[in-house]
């Protein structure tokens, strides 16, 4: 059987079987929390990045596969959405509790970006103007509260006064700026061009673009730098394997939705060199390893960065016809399919494992482990492999 094959089955019976269980109709949204042991709290805080994920996986579920059965669970996900949004002060809120007061109101423009993000996906997938509109809307907010002069702010307060970045700050820094928070921004803003077409939104996508060339990627070193003061002076000695080959393949979608020559030729061989770089100082015959600090390569199994390499790779291989690169793709799946799923019934993915294939006790799901990775992984193989015929 082929890789696409196996993808589109595990899609179908496995990730999408078991983020339906996860609906609460009782308490609305999605249960925020399974422990390493299986256990449910459906007590556990509805996380908006979580929530958010979930709808973007079943509106994208619902068109990629053309099947408009997976359409009311992602009804059940905006509706979750529509009560986080703080309709005081702008924006969605960071985490509700079941109840559905207010847990975490910390504003994020991580946390915005993702849901202009879904509601875009849902807008696409649902034809739901309200949907679109409440997308543009935080895309505005974005502009006017989350910038400066020199580009994208992190963490705010619910009145949108400064606050502190711990959620996107790791490694032990804390960061002003970060290459993650503005490669989701620049994701949830081509998602939203592709359906609105508006030309704010595309000058905003240049702008995002150019922070890249000049600010984020270090072409000595054919990296993105992680961790930045306010000045984009690098905080931390840090190589992010799996958010390079990340942003490798969905920049490069961003080019190619945009449809700039001269932007295309300029941006597309510094995603090309980092998938190269990654390719490798990461990739092994048994998976692909986390980050490397200050020359220490940490070699856990991440879950999110075993999907993302290997869309990474096969869009490599689209690019260059380099034959390395699909079977690095082809490489990745049979670790994923063989150590990375989670072979117990009414699982998913194991969280991460280490580099004999023992998996960590960490949970199943919570806030940031979600369907958008490794869903994201199925939809993109479909659409390249099965829908171009590649």
């Amino acid at each position: 059987m082929d890789m696409v094959t196996e993808i589109r089955r595990h899609l179908t019976d496995r990730l999408l079987p078991f983020w339906k269980g996860l609906r609460d109709d009782t308490l609305g949204g999605y249960i925020g929390y399974i422990g390493y042991d299986l256990t449910r709290d459906a007590q556990a805080e509805r996380g908006c990045i979580l929530n958010s994920r979930i709808l973007w996986f079943f509106s994208e579920a619902a068109r990629t596969l053309d099947d408009a059965s997976f359409l009311p669970y992602a009804d059940h996900a905006y509706d979750m959405l529509c009560r986080m949004q703080d309709i005081r002060h702008g924006g969605v809120y960071w985490s509700l509790a079941a109840d559905g007061t207010v847990a975490d109101g910390t504003k994020h423009t991580y946390n915005q970006a993702f849901a202009i993000y879904a509601l875009s996906a849902y807008a696409r997938a649902r034809g739901c103007p309200g949907a679109l509109e409440r997308a543009h809307d935080l895309c505005d907010l974005i502009e006017a509260r989350c910038t400066d002069a020199g580009g994208y702010l992190e963490a705010f307060n619910p009145d949108w006064t400064p606050a502190g970045n711990e959620k996107l700050s790791e490694n032990g820094v804390m960061a002003t700026r970060t290459m993650n928070t503005l490669l989701h921004v620049l994701e949830a803003y081509t998602a939203l061009y592709e359906v609105g077409k508006s030309p704010r939104v595309y000058e905003r996508l240049c702008r995002i673009l150019d922070l890249f060339e000049t600010k984020i990627y270090n072409p000595q070193r054919r990296r993105q730098e992680v961790f930045f003061d306010a000045d984009y002076r690098s905080l931390i000695d840090l190589h992010s394997f799996g958010h390079d080959i990340e942003t490798s393949w969905l920049a490069d979608h961003t080019l190619d939705v945009m449809g700039d020559a001269a932007r295309t030729a300029r941006v597309r061989p510094l995603l090309m060199a980092m998938a190269e770089e990654v390719y490798q100082l990461a990739l092994t015959d048994h998976g692909f390893a986390n980050e490397c600090e200050r020359g220490r390569v940490d070699t856990t199994r991440i879950w999110w960065v075993q999907a993302e390499a290997l869309v990474g790779f096969l869009n490599a291989y689209e690019r260059t016809g380099q034959e390395k690169y699909l079977r690095a793709s082809e490489s990745q799946w049979r670790y994923i399919r063989d150590v990375m799923a989670d072979p117990r019934p009414g699982s998913e993915w194991f969280w991460s494992v280490d580099e004999a294939g023992r998996p960590s006790e960490k949970p199943i799901v919570e806030p940031w482990k979600c369907p958008y990775h490794n869903g994201r992984m199925a939809f993109e193989v479909i659409r390249r492999c099965e829908h171009a015929q590649l």
